[in-house]
Formats: structure tokens, sequence, C-alpha cells
């Protein structure tokens, strides 16, 4: 009777199908959870983020002259879709974390192994920045997708055995345009830039390609900048946004070093934002410096000499801006990776011919692996259900308006601060037009009180009545401050 090999077993041969459609589900079910339950919340970026794609307009030229403009473009057709709600503020953002897990398993798969692609996929989706993230309804998720998709473009378009090599070449010429109207996006272009010209593999592969097939995406890449270039001519700042400088003058070096310090390595203090710190654990961490010292011993490949060349660029710029660190994101991803790589790699060395040990090697890792998703999720949730810290930079007032609007049949004056009005203004157009009722929104109640019969007044408006007595008080369970709005009736 001849011996039963793993490799035999018909589970094993299909591991690896396996492991990216658990990861697949496992995505959309995350994306899901945290796109409507946790937080359940808007911030007050996400808020300004409704007021720039609402502002957008295809004739005002001007509107255009921002950084992340596509975002704004594709959250303003989702509000205009499902409302200023919670699913049409996030759903941008949910779509394209959904398209990056996928360029990171694609990417992750071209680099290394599919094991180490597959466990370091798991990592990415379940950790607790790309979550809060791929959730949030700002551009920042923008800085991790175009990276994800530029790195796994320019990899395949030097990868000689890739089916359909035109259209990876011309998805890179797009992607590496609309990557240029995000911040930072040019620091990466320049790292692999300087690895094509630079490193003697991928130079040789670059001249083999057809010249003349390279310009003509290349002029597809400056058809898609033209727009870019006006905006930069009728707004010259905007150019020195997308290179991520600070707005004040000089910067303070030493402070936002401690703030990218804390970001990655207080595991004592609590965070003070709304983006928990620290963004990694310290086994990622571990895993991050293992991959950090992997990179340096295959200083030589195109790989390593792309990630190594990127964050060189990237640590003064982030020295000056701090607030940008999010792009840090995909070069550590990638590190973790190397990190997985490398302990796989050492085990293996150790029984090159022996199946059983590899798989028993590979078991504590998975084992390591799962007990991390587990507890970045546990964390994840904890934090943005009952975390005091980053509940205070969430709001459920939108919400709350909204339900009290629903029961409302009569004109109705809404009262807010100053640096809410543009919002709640957006947000009131859509549901009067929607619900027939007349809704007026202002931060000056004098004017307009006694043309309405009710008065739905913020708390941060609400100093202004404080002669009067509300008929009711609008409260939320999940601040220190639960009054949230008051309505009052007017009896004139």
């Amino acid at each position: 009777m001849g011996k039963i090999l793993i490799t035999d077993f018909y589970l094993y041969r299909w591991r690896h199908t396996i492991g990216y459609g658990i990861i697949v589900a496992v995505l959309a079910i995350f994306l899901l959870f945290v796109g409507q339950t946790v937080p359940g919340a808007i911030s007050k970026e996400e808020m300004d983020s409704v007021v720039n794609a609402s502002s957008i307009g295809i004739r005002l030229h001007d509107t255009l002259a921002i950084t992340n403009a596509p975002y704004y473009v594709l959250q303003k057709f989702s509000i205009d879709l499902f409302g200023v709600t919670a699913l049409g503020i996030k759903m941008p953002s949910l779509i394209i974390a959904f398209i990056t897990s996928i360029g990171a398993v694609l990417l992750l798969r071209r680099w290394f192994r599919p094991n180490v692609a597959i466990l370091a996929t798991l990592l990415l989706v379940t950790t607790v920045e790309f979550l809060f993230l791929a959730q949030s309804g700002t551009p920042t998720i923008m800085f991790i997708a175009l990276s994800v998709w530029l790195l796994l473009t320019a990899t395949q378009v030097t990868n000689k055995d890739v089916s359909h090599p035109d259209v990876w070449k011309a998805l890179f010429f797009i992607t590496a345009g609309i990557s240029l109207y995000t911040p930072l996006s040019l620091y990466l272009l320049i790292a692999i830039i300087s690895a094509a010209l630079l490193h003697p593999h991928v130079r040789f592969v670059l001249k083999q390609m057809s010249q003349s097939t390279l310009a003509l995406y290349s002029m597809l890449m400056v058809i898609l900048l033209a727009p870019l270039a006006y905006f930069i001519y009728i707004r010259p700042e905007l150019a020195l946004e997308l290179m991520g400088m600070p707005t004040s003058w000089p910067p303070d070096i030493f402070h936002n070093g401690a703030q990218l310090i804390h970001r990655y390595f207080d595991f004592i203090t609590p965070s003070t934002t709304q983006l928990i710190s620290p963004v990694f654990d310290p086994v990622r961490l571990i895993l991050v410096a293992l991959g950090t010292w992997q990179l340096a011993r295959t200083h030589y490949n195109a790989r390593s000499y792309t990630i190594a060349t990127w964050l060189v660029l990237l640590i003064p710029v982030l020295l000056i801006n701090p607030d940008y660190s999010s792009i840090t994101f995909v070069p550590f991803l990638i590190l973790m990776a190397s990190g997985i790589y490398f302990i796989l790699r050492s085990w293996y060395g150790l029984f090159p011919l022996n199946p059983y040990a590899r798989v028993v090697g590979l078991l504590p890792l998975i084992v390591l692996v799962g007990g991390l998703v587990l507890t970045s999720i546990d964390r994840y949730t904890y934090n943005y259900q009952y975390g005091p810290t980053a509940l205070q930079y969430l709001s459920q007032d939108s919400k709350l308006l909204t339900a009290e609007l629903a029961a409302t049949k009569t004109p109705t004056l809404i009262v807010v601060a100053k640096d809410e009005l543009r919002f709640y203004q957006i947000m009131s157009k859509q549901v009067s037009e929607r619900q027939k009722i007349s809704l007026i929104v202002t931060d000056n109640p004098e004017r307009h009180f006694n043309t309405t019969q009710t008065a739905i007044v913020s708390k941060k408006a609400q100093a202004s009545f404080n002669s009067q007595v509300p008929q009711k008080i609008i409260t939320t369970s999940r601040a220190a401050d639960a009054d949230r709005f008051y309505v009052y009736k007017n009896n004139g």
C-alpha cells in the first residue's frame, strides 16, 4: 500500500482558491458591517467632504481645482443617488476599499507566494486603520487604493508572462494620471520611475517593449492630466497641496515627529484623535521589522528598490505634514508580507524535503494571523462603539435630525452654528424635496422664527434660545453631551 501524501488531498489542491474565497467573503462582510453599524456615525471631516462634493460643478471649473477631485465627483454621484445619509456619504470609500483589497491580493501574489499573499491580505483587511478608512466618507482611502494599483500595474507592465499586457499598460498610465490628483502620489511615481531608469533588469525589460506603444499610452496619461494642469494654472497653491506641503510655515518638525511616534509606537497612552493609536499592534510591527530586514538583504531587486526609494521620499514629507501618515500603510503592508515570507522561508529551509514539517510550521503562523485578525476586529469594534476618545469625534446628529424631520409635516426652521450651516443646508434640501415640506436652514434665527411653526435648534446654536422652554429635546446615547437638538414651537 503506497504512502498517502498531503498533496493528494482534494482540498490541498484548491487551498489557494479557498483562501482567496474566504478573503473576499470576509471583506464583503466587514465592509457591510463597518459601513452601516460601526461606528454608525459621521465625523466633521465627512461633513466637510459632503460640502466639497456638493459644491462641485462641471461648468464651474474653479470648484474642481481641489485635491482628490475624482473622489469628490464619485461622492457627489453617491449623494445624489442615496441622499445625505451614512450610505450615500460612505459608499464611494466602501467600493474603493473593496477594489483596493482585490488589488492587494493580486499585488502580493505577484511579489510573494500565494500562501503569503493570503495571510498578508487577511491582515490588511482587518487592520484598524483600513477598516476605519474604508467606512470613512473622506478621500483618505484614495492614498491606499492608488498606491496599491500603481504598484500592481507597474509590476504587471514589466511581467513578460502576464496575459493581456496592453491592458495592464493602459491601466498603469490611467492609474498614474488619476493618482496625481491625490496628494503624495507623485512620490510613488518618482520611486517607480527611478526603478525603471536605474534598475538593470527593469531597464532591460522596458527596452524590449514597443516604444511607439508606450508613447501612445503616455499620451493617454497626458490627456488625463490636462485638466489638472489647468486647475493648477487657475489656482497655483493646488500644486503645493498635492505635494503634501502644510498650510502654515515653518512646520514644527519635533512636534510632528512626536506625533508620528505616538501614532505607531505609543502602546500606553490612549488615542487622542478619531483614528485610534497606535495604528499597528506590536506583533504587526515585529513583522514589519522582519520585512525591513528582508528588504535590506534583497536591496538588489526592483521591489526592494522601489519600496526603499518611496519611504526615503516620504519621511521628510511626513515630518513636514504628519496629517498624511496614512500613505505609509501600503509600504508597511508590503513589509509585513515580507516579514511573513521571511518566517516561512526560514522554516522551510530547515525541512526542504519534508512536506509534513512544512505544514506543521504553517499551522502556528495561521494561529498567529487568526489571533491578530480577531483581536484587531475586537479592538476596532470596541473603540468605535464604546471608546470615549474616538467617539467624541463622531456624531449621529444628522441621523437624529433626519428621523425627526421624517415625522414633520409642517414648515420647519432648522437653526445651526455657522460651521454646520453648509452641511445641513445640503441635507435639508434633499429631505425637503423628498418629503415635500418647507425647510429653512439658518444660523440667524431672528429672521425666520416667526415664519414657521417649529424650530429645531442644534446644541451649538442653542444659546440664542436660552430664554425659551423647548417642547422636546432630541438626545443620543453615544456622547457625553447627550442633548443634540432642541425643538421649539412658535405659539405666536
